[in-house]
């Protein structure tokens, strides 16, 4: 992978800040250590020593972005390259891109899959705020070209 062309696409963010976690054996739910500590089946609650962590990682700044900005701006980064290996002919459709990311990455599977919710927000829409992040962090938001031409033919990726 260190080798692949991936353009700008994988620029952005600092990875040391998970890589520093997983040196200290914070793997989450199988170390009952991460952003989360674990309690039971279905406790989980944000861990104090990551809270600690991440305020002397990032200088003690906090965001002000909302809640669905955070969101919009990690999964617009996957949508995205899923719709590039679409582009690419690495994945063959649109549903086996949606299965392939539910099953194997764990995709929301109440969103249907990539292509699935990006025919229900709209391609236009999404290109638009992906454009608007683009914008304002970074070529790396930049949607791939498939996505801009089904933004502007507004075709959908299923039926």
């Amino acid at each position: 992978l260190s080798e692949a062309d991936l353009d700008v696409r994988m620029n952005g963010g600092d990875v040391s800040l998970m890589s520093n976690m997983v040196e200290k054996g914070w793997l989450g739910k199988k170390s009952n250590q991460g952003f989360f500590t674990y309690e039971g089946k279905k406790g989980k609650k944000i861990g104090p020593d990551v809270t600690s962590y991440l305020k002397d990682f990032t200088g003690g700044k906090v965001s002000d972005m909302s809640e669905k900005d955070i969101q919009d701006r990690i999964a617009s980064r996957l949508v995205n390259e899923a719709a590039k290996c679409l582009e690419d002919e690495i994945i063959e459709n649109p549903v086996a891109g949606d299965i392939g990311l539910v099953f194997g990455i764990g995709f929301a599977p109440f969103k249907g899959g990539p292509f699935r919710y990006l025919d229900s927000v709209g391609v236009t829409s999404y290109v638009d705020r992906m454009n608007g992040f683009a914008d304002t962090l970074g070529e790396q938001f930049e949607p791939c070209q498939l996505l801009k031409d089904y933004a502007a033919s507004g075709k959908k990726f299923h039926g």
